[in-house]
């Protein structure tokens, strides 16, 4: 069975481009943005979720406002027959803000928020090295984050 990848036109485009960029905005403040009707708007915002192509509204935080001042990049090289087991073991640790399997230098990359750098080392020394098939943890410190 072959998936369709869901189609978008420049009407969504355009309601995905403003919900990116503020996603309080209401839909009657999209409507008068783009010159539509607010029922338009809220059935394609409807029709965007009902589709997975929304698939939720969150907040953006500014991690060190809330004192965790070390955020990495921490790629992780693991068994191969490992893969998709420790993938998910580190969705499960608080502290990791994401998780993604990928191509290229490492097989898993995650983004860390920490207090401290003695808290990332504690992290990656007490509870991501010592998981089944962790082979190697590179970890790269962001000094600035400039863009999304």
């Amino acid at each position: 069975m072959v998936k369709i990848i869901a189609e978008i036109d420049e009407l969504d485009s355009k309601i995905l481009r403003l919900l990116q960029e503020d996603g309080r905005l209401t839909f009657t403040e999209i409507a008068q943005k783009l010159k539509l009707s607010e029922s338009t708007i809220r059935k394609r915002v409807q029709a965007l979720q009902k589709r997975g192509i929304i698939k939720r509204f969150t907040a953006e935080i500014d991690p060190t406002k809330i004192g965790l001042n070390t955020i990495a990049i921490v790629g992780v090289d693991v068994d191969p027959p490992k893969l998709l087991e420790v993938a998910q073991k580190l969705c499960e640790f608080k502290e990791i803000r994401s998780v993604a399997t990928s191509t290229g230098d490492h097989m898993i990359m995650t983004e860390i928020w920490t207090k401290d750098g003695r808290e990332l080392t504690r992290l990656i020394s007490e509870k991501i090295g010592p998981i089944e098939g962790v082979k190697k943890i590179c970890p790269s410190i962001l000094l600035e984050k400039l863009k999304g």
